[in-house]
Parts: structure tokens; sequence; C-alpha cells
């Protein structure tokens, strides 16, 4: 099955190209914001010792932010997803673009938490993180975990890929409650064999496409990629489609019309699969009373 059809994304994105007042924060690597197939007039770059327009082309820096910005932000006659084409996109690279080729990006835990207070500051309601972090301190994840709860009570929705180790266990993020963690499945909903589960992930997370997903290159080209740098996209995707729809709402409801299950159910370290017309679905019977007060009083 088609990765948007997987997760009912299609019946979604049929009703929006989402909201420029919808603020999406990436914090990856830099993105090739003048590729033809991105929505780029909808693209911010928020300041960092990083710039956050590629100067290489070809640095795994550059591919992996581009990747990741195309399932986001693609136009939606692109060969890329283009979930929220018509989002704001608040690019806060942490992935230098000087990394040998091979070697996976990553960033320390004190630039990571400084990249989510900042990007929480400039106004995101929902943050992707596809990122690898380098070997983590106690004084790095307490950092981070600063960084997550500043974002948990500013109402900031938190997306992470839950990694590509094939382990069974937590991070400082995926075990934090706010973090919807994604798991990578198959064409079938199944979790891949290399996509990192455990309790907390199968708690407060959800599972998503992750294999052979095609988005924009930076050569002109597409590119398809497996992993859960893939898969955490969709979730946020769907977060911007429904706050686009439900301007209102709180991050609680929004979160929770996606988990639809109360954590303390789930007892698999495989979370369940992202479901974005049945969120949609609960968020509009919630929003429905509301609507018919203020109508029978008007």
């Amino acid at each position: 099955m088609k990765p948007l059809e997987l997760v009912k994304l299609t019946q979604l994105m049929k009703l929006t190209e989402g909201n420029s007042e919808v603020w999406i924060g990436l914090i990856d690597g830099p993105v090739a914001i003048n590729h033809p197939d991105l929505a780029s007039e909808n693209i911010r770059e928020l300041p960092s010792h990083v710039s956050g327009s590629c100067t290489t082309a070809n640095s795994i820096a550059c591919i992996h932010g581009t990747f990741v910005a195309g399932i986001l932000l693609g136009k939606r006659n692109s060969t890329a997803p283009a979930i929220c084409p018509s989002c704001t996109l608040l690019v806060r690279p942490i992935f230098l673009e000087t990394v040998p080729q091979g070697q996976i990006p990553s960033a320390s835990p004190e630039e990571l938490a400084k990249a989510i207070i900042e990007t929480v500051k400039a106004g995101a309601h929902v943050i992707n993180l596809s990122a690898a972090i380098m070997q983590p301190t106690a004084r790095g994840e307490h950092e981070i975990l600063e960084a997550l709860n500043y974002a948990m009570k500013r109402g900031v929705i938190i997306v992470a890929a839950a990694g590509n180790q094939g382990a069974v266990g937590s991070t400082c993020i995926t075990r934090h409650p706010w973090v919807i963690s994604v798991a990578a499945c198959d064409s079938h909903g199944q979790p891949l064999n290399y996509s990192n589960l455990g309790n907390s992930i199968g708690r407060y997370g959800l599972s998503a496409p992750g294999e052979n997903i095609t988005s924009l290159g930076t050569n002109g080209k597409s590119l398809t990629f497996s992993g859960t740098s893939a898969s955490a996209p969709f979730v946020t995707g769907v977060v911007a489609l429904l706050y686009s729809l439900f301007p209102k709402s709180t991050a609680v409801e929004v979160k929770s019309s996606l988990l639809q299950i109360n954590s303390k159910l789930r007892t698999s370290i495989v979370p369940p699969l992202l479901d974005a017309w049945t969120a949609y679905q609960s968020l509009a019977r919630n929003r429905l009373p509301q609507i018919s007060k203020v109508t029978a009083t008007t």
C-alpha cells in the first residue's frame, strides 16, 4: 500500500493544503530552499551557526534536511508526499555540511536543546526531530529534558524519530511523555527490523511509513530513503493539517486525537499505526458541540 494511503492521509490532504499561520519547526540539516518542487515562499530560516540554506548540495546534512522538508512542504504535484505545502516551515539546522560522506550527521545534546527552545520561541506549533544525538552526558540529557519541558509548557508538540539501531529501549527524548516518538513500518504497517522500539515508544508513540519513501533530493532528482527519519514527518504533517483545519484546538486535543488510546492501556513495545482520518474525525466530533452552541446563540 502507498505510504499516504496506509496512514489514511490521502483523505485528509483533500480537505486542505495547510495554513500559512501553522508553523512547523524543522530541526535537521539545512534545506535546498531554491528547489523548484519546494513551496519555498513558505520557508523561514532561524538564525544559527549553521546556514538554513544549503551551501553544499551533495552534503549528507543538506540531502537529509531537504528530503524531510519535501515530505512536509513539497509541492502537491511533486514526487514527494507533500503533506502541508501551505504551512510555514521554520528551518533551524543543527547538522553541519562538513560531515564526511557516508557518516551520519549528528548534533550534541546541548545544541539540540538550544534549537528546541529557539524554535519554540519563534512560534512553532509542532517540531520535527529526525535527529541522532552524539553520546549524551548527564548535563546534556538534563538540558534536553528542560527544553522538552519548555515545549510542553508552551503547548508545542514534539515529533521525534525513534532511531534506526534496531534496539529495544529509550533515550531521554523518546521516553519523555510529551514527545510523540515515531517508529518505522513497511507498506503493510509492520515494524521494520531496524526501527528502535521500546516501552515508552509503544506507550507514547506511533508507527508511520519508513520503507522506500520517495521525496526530494538536492540534484533535481527524486530520492528514495528508508528509516525513522522518513517516518517522523508523516506524523508532523498530520499535526500541521489538523491545526490548519481546527486552529482553536489545543496541543493536548491534537495529541489525543492522534494517539486515541490512553497511554496506560498500551502494553506493546510497538506503537500503533498513524491514522490521520480517525484523528480528523475525533477532532471534528469534539468541535461540533462548540460550533453548534455558537450558532444557536447568534
